[in-house]
């Protein structure tokens, strides 16, 4: 029987580290409904980012899952080697930077990512992700997010939230909050609410190059208060692109849908 987290973390002397932006959960009941967000994984390969001291490491492993654990801070990993001990086989735990492996080359088949992200790598971690060769190496992504970066990533069109992260996570998947965490949930509590959020993979649009997109999303939300004609004046053959589709420059980013920032970059290449 595994031994209380609580008791893993006071044994190994663990604390969580501002620099690497930790928070650990122990909550089991509120770890395992993270678990089960990307549906049945009995037998599933999955990829964790910053396990920390194994709690969503653990409830991975009891729903059924084959975990390969990228973590990069040394003190966490006796307390991965004795769950590694405990499920034979099923847990490879890697020290390294996320964001500096190669995680594709881990896996023979795509893995669901599973994560309570570190909050400093959250964010680029996730547009690399996105970014990647479509379709993507991973099946679905279930991520927690401070809530203001999850709340970015699923805006709608013309709301507070929505921006560049918004449309390079709603072009390539279907993204939704899954559940809201509270900050009460963590140790130490973070200043702010978290949430997990899920994204399935859809089909890339046909003839839409990324770098397009992302150059026209970095200029329309830069100078988001501006009209199109204004924020896109830097962008070659925004203009006639906007004429094409019947865009009025008059408009502001936050008023541009997915679909027309889409349309778009297709025209400009």
């Amino acid at each position: 029987m595994l031994p209380p987290l609580r008791e893993v973390i006071a044994r190994h002397g663990l604390t969580a580290s501002k620099a690497l932006g930790q928070n650990f959960l122990l909550d089991g009941q509120l770890l395992a409904r993270i678990a089960r967000i990307p549906g049945d994984i009995d037998g599933a390969e999955i990829f964790e980012v910053g396990p920390g001291p194994g709690g969503l490491t653990r409830a991975l492993l009891q729903a059924g899952g084959r975990v390969t654990a990228v973590e990069r801070d040394r003190r966490c990993l006796p307390a991965l080697d004795e769950l590694a001990a405990h499920f034979p086989g099923r847990l490879r735990v890697v020290e390294a930077d996320a964001l500096a492996v190669d995680a594709p080359s881990m896996f023979d088949q795509a893995p669901h990512i599973v994560s309570n992200l570190p909050y400093n790598v959250g964010t680029p971690l996730l547009i690399g992700w996105l970014s990647a060769p479509w379709r993507p190496w991973w099946r679905s992504l279930t991520l927690m997010f401070q809530r203001e970066v999850a709340d970015r990533i699923v805006a709608p069109v013309d709301s507070e939230h929505y921006g560049r992260l918004s449309v390079l996570a709603q072009w390539r998947t279907t993204a939704r909050i899954a559940m809201p965490v509270h900050r009460s949930a963590f140790t130490p509590p973070p200043k702010v609410m978290s949430a997990v959020v899920h994204l399935t993979p859809l089909d890339s649009p046909d003839g839409v190059k990324l770098a397009a997109l992302e150059r026209l999303t970095a200029a329309a939300f830069g100078q988001r208060r501006k009209m199109l004609r204004q924020s896109l004046k830097g962008v070659p053959g925004a203009a006639e692109a906007m004429e094409a589709l019947g865009i009025a420059p008059t408009r502001r980013a936050e008023t541009v849908s997915v679909a027309e920032f889409v349309a778009l970059a297709r025209l400009l290449g």
